[in-house]
């Protein structure tokens, strides 16, 4: 399985400033020709580390969780990653090894590996490779609810899990899935969709889940709200709550992308 990871670095000075960046009230596009040195950021507690930023809670962003592209250089790395108690976690690798202590016990999490991390899990993470580490992480506020426990941690990967097909598609529309999306201690999910060449969401999404979407492998046209738009890996969507989504995907090779959603829990209304 190939996995999209930004390398940076910067165009030279005679490309042209056209590229499909867009920020709108429902959804946001950020393609991967954006991923460049000049946007990245340094996080506290890491060492030998740089990441993009591609959703935050702000008005134009994300609503319910942050998401990031974390890149370690060999002997980088933190011993206390997460700053706050009450914030729930999911890594997933795309390049390199990445060894993940997690409540004393020692993981080495390689191209397609998974970490969900529960609040207020004891964790650490360092790349002891030879090569530079990447990985997604994304970060929720876990919502507890009145006699549920919070779900624990646990370490899985792409690989080892058969992906389930979507009713009545033969396939050709599947989603791994790294949690039981029936298990109300879960207030979010991220899990990995893929669409065999010429697969389909052959209707218009409209729900309540925020969505963060980053392809993985392959290309497509994906709806955003009333945009037609053309995506490949590298790319990234950000979908707030209600904005319809739908996408057709091209060839000649799987169209798979990495999904954030939140679910499983009461509007707050107070």
């Amino acid at each position: 399985m190939g996995y999209y990871t930004p390398a940076g670095g910067l165009p030279p000075q005679t490309d042209l400033l056209t590229d499909r960046a867009v920020v709108k009230l429902a959804y946001t596009f950020i393609p991967k020709g954006v991923l460049r040195d000049i946007v990245t950021s340094s996080l506290p507690g890491f060492t030998g580390t740089r990441s993009w930023i591609l959703a935050r809670p702000t008005p134009s962003s994300a609503t319910t969780f942050s998401q990031l592209i974390v890149e370690i250089s060999p002997g980088g790395g933190a011993t206390r990653p997460e700053p706050e108690a009450g914030v729930e976690g999911v890594v997933f690798v795309t390049a390199g090894s990445l060894a993940l202590d997690l409540e004393g016990e020692r993981h080495v999490l390689e191209a397609g590996g998974y970490a969900f991390l529960a609040p207020g899990a004891n964790w650490s993470l360092a790349n002891e490779g030879d090569e530079i580490t990447s990985f997604h992480w994304i970060r929720k506020a876990y919502e507890p609810v009145d006699g549920i426990a919070p779900p624990a941690s646990f370490v899985t990967r792409d690989q080892d899990i058969e992906p389930t097909p979507m009713p009545d598609t033969d396939g050709a529309w599947a989603t791994t899935r790294f949690s039981d999306a029936s298990d109300l201690a879960h207030d979010m999910q991220v899990n990995i969709v893929t669409f065999q060449p010429g697969g389909s969401i052959p209707f218009a999404e409209t729900h309540v889940m925020e969505h963060g979407l980053f392809v993985l492998q392959g290309k497509a046209v994906y709806r955003l709200n009333d945009d037609w738009v053309e995506c490949e890996a590298g790319d990234y969507m950000l979908l707030r709550a209600f904005c319809p989504q739908a996408c057709y995907a091209g060839g000649p090779e799987p169209f798979r992308y990495l999904l954030y959603k939140d679910m499983n829990r009461q509007i707050r209304l107070t």
